[in-house]
């Protein structure tokens, strides 16, 4: 930025411990570090233009009134595109899992009378459901806005309408299934603060419609994300509060979702045996299942199962299996995550000493950013998978992949 600093260690600490305040131009540097837009900087009211959202979002009490509060502040405050970093994490990452295990059940209706109609709930639903299918083909970074407007749809609703104690309940749902689409999406864009606050936010919904299954899903989505974030420890945490908080309200079919993300939490931190442990509980959970599932996880299947068992394998060295289940787990794939699973592919082929193969699996995966899927995550993995290419600098295919991997179109990393 061309800005001269005289900034220190000791600069930083007293700012942090003293409340002195930074100059403008150094806030305005801090902005940029942070991946907030110049006009976010309002250098008087330092340091309350900083991303600290989770004090309003984590402090509001797991009631009803605390529910909509965090809704609205989200919807008020979801322009805020920060990139690059988790806000929430550590001690509030797991107390979050805790305090909604802990919750009691906090749907009550906020007035008499049925004013929102059942073809209007329909609609609402369809248009969830809708946006699940777009991401499955387009991936989250073209659908945020969308989301967004969905759930400021919603909470406006909630606020303002007339419903029964019935109606509320499912209006709270949706809310948390589009603020978890929103979270995804933004996730799947790069923007890992606002995921989080999604996230959060949906965690809460789900409670206060008394929905289990629902709060337990995000739970294992937030994982993810924490891990990500470099969080993994704490994923392990989110997803054991997830299976044994509210274990007895728990469908095998979540558990099945559950102990999957367990096994993969448990590869990453190196407890080859935990996953091992982990994975066989969700397979054996799996094969009992009955057709039966809720509409936010009408898409998991086989496809994810191989997906897992692939990235553990390759976690234990086993690159050979890990790259056959990653390859089945993409042949049944819907496009957004054959993109993003294309990187895992080829770095299984590349530990596995196939160059061709796996420059095939990444140059699949390019094709599909290259007009048809925009997904922050997918081009990231390829990227880390390109890095790993030094020693064959002079293979023109390898020259080939990271040319078409630098003229990637910017939507796709959006």
């Amino acid at each position: 930025m061309n800005l001269n600093l005289a900034t220190s260690r000791t600069t930083v600490y007293k700012w942090l411990e003293y409340g002195q305040t930074p100059d403008e131009k150094t806030q305005r540097v801090i902005a940029d570090l942070l991946g907030l837009r110049p006009e976010c900087v309002e250098p008087d009211a330092w340091p309350l233009w900083l991303p600290v959202w989770e004090i309003v979002g984590l402090q509001r009490p797991w009631t009803l009134a605390g529910t909509v509060g965090a809704l609205s502040d989200l919807v008020r405050s979801g322009h805020m595109d920060r990139r690059g970093f988790l806000t929430i994490t550590g001690a509030s990452l797991t107390a979050i899992a805790a305090n909604w295990a802990d919750a009691p059940d906090a749907f009550a209706a906020a007035a008499d009378g049925d004013k929102v109609t059942g073809a209007m709930l329909r609609s609402l639903e369809q248009r969830v459901e809708s946006l699940r299918d777009l991401d499955a083909e387009m991936g989250g970074a073209r659908l945020l806005e969308h989301a967004r407007s969905d759930l400021a749809l919603i909470t406006t609703m909630i606020k303002n309408a007339h419903y029964t104690d019935v109606v509320g309940a499912r209006l709270h749902s949706l809310a948390a299934q589009v603020s978890y689409q929103t979270g995804w999406a933004a996730y799947d864009s790069g923007l890992h603060s606002v995921g989080q606050q999604y996230y959060v936010a949906a965690l809460r919904s789900a409670r206060t419609a008394g929905d289990d299954e629902l709060g337990a899903f995000v739970l294992a989505e937030m994982g993810v994300h924490a891990s990500d974030g470099g969080y993994n420890r704490e994923r392990g945490q989110l997803l054991e509060t997830a299976l044994h908080g509210r274990e007895k309200s728990l469908s095998d079919l979540s558990r099945t979702y559950l102990y999957l993300h367990l096994a993969a939490a448990r590869a990453h931190e190196g407890e080859h045996r935990g996953a091992a442990v982990a994975l066989e509980k969700s397979v054996q959970l799996w094969d009992r299942l009955s057709d039966e599932r809720p509409p936010w996880l009408q898409w998991f299947g086989e496809s994810q199962i191989n997906a897992t068992r692939g990235k553990t394998a390759l976690r234990a060295g086993q690159a050979a299996q890990a790259a056959s289940l990653l390859e089945a787990s993409i042949g049944a794939a819907v496009p957004r995550d054959q993109a993003v699973r294309a990187g895992l592919l080829a770095n299984a082929r590349l530990a596995g000493h196939d160059l061709d193969g796996a420059l095939d699996a990444a140059n699949r995966g390019i094709g599909l950013l290259e007009g048809r899927v925009a997904s922050a995550r997918a081009v990231g993995r390829l990227r880390e998978f390109s890095g790993k290419l030094s020693p064959y600098g002079q293979y023109h295919g390898v020259r080939e992949l990271n040319d078409r991997l630098k003229s990637l179109p910017a939507a796709a990393a959006a």
